[in-house]
């Protein structure tokens, strides 16, 4: 009786030490590789941005990928951003960043073509990264916002490509305030 009641503790033992192992790896897990998401919407209020003088008034249509190295948020939108760069940029489409002001970082290689921007005025106002504007041939701005909506960025949630497609056949886009949930970090501070 009594080596059963200590096979019985001994199982019992070893089952709470797995399940405290177990319990243990997960939480690592999840607070190391796993972020909460956010779903708190966000007004992106494009209306006193401009283009620098040397990219204003008519010419090609211009893209401002607004970036924050720090913002987990623009691993989900990276390689979107490089498939719009290899789609678009042939259509008489051109590709800037604006890095967000005292952050450090490097683009991945595969955006390399993106032409950095000094500064934006205007841009010291935004609410969250990662952000897009979009301004048209006559170099009005016709779209500032998110490049889609909630946690993940591809082709079949953008806002982007129905957008570069409409300006591309000439047919005119209004919508530089966005109301959006997603993934976002705080520009500003």
């Amino acid at each position: 009786m009594n080596s059963r009641i200590i096979k019985t503790s001994c199982t019992a033992i070893a089952l709470l030490v797995g399940v405290g192992i177990l319990w243990q790896a997960y939480t690592t897990f999840q607070s190391r590789y796993l972020r909460p998401f956010d779903n708190q919407a966000t007004l992106f209020d494009g209306s006193q941005l401009r283009l620098p003088a040397e990219l204003a008034g008519p010419g090609p249509i211009r893209v401002v990928h607004f970036w924050d190295p720090a913002c987990p948020c623009n691993v989900g939108n990276q390689q979107h951003l490089a498939d719009l760069v290899s789609h678009f940029a042939g259509d008489g489409v051109s590709f800037h960043v604006l890095q967000k002001p005292g952050s450090r970082g490097q683009l991945p290689a595969n955006l390399s073509a993106l032409k950095p921007l000094a500064s934006l005025p205007g841009s010291e106002h935004l609410p969250a990264s990662p952000a897009v504007a979009i301004w048209d041939r006559q170099g009005h701005l016709a779209y500032f916002g998110p490049y889609s909506e909630g946690a993940v960025c591809n082709a079949s949630n953008s806002f982007i490509e129905p957008i570069l497609k409409a300006l591309i056949d000439n047919r005119q886009v209004t919508a530089s305030n966005t109301l959006a949930v997603g993934c976002y970090c705080p520009w500003a501070g």
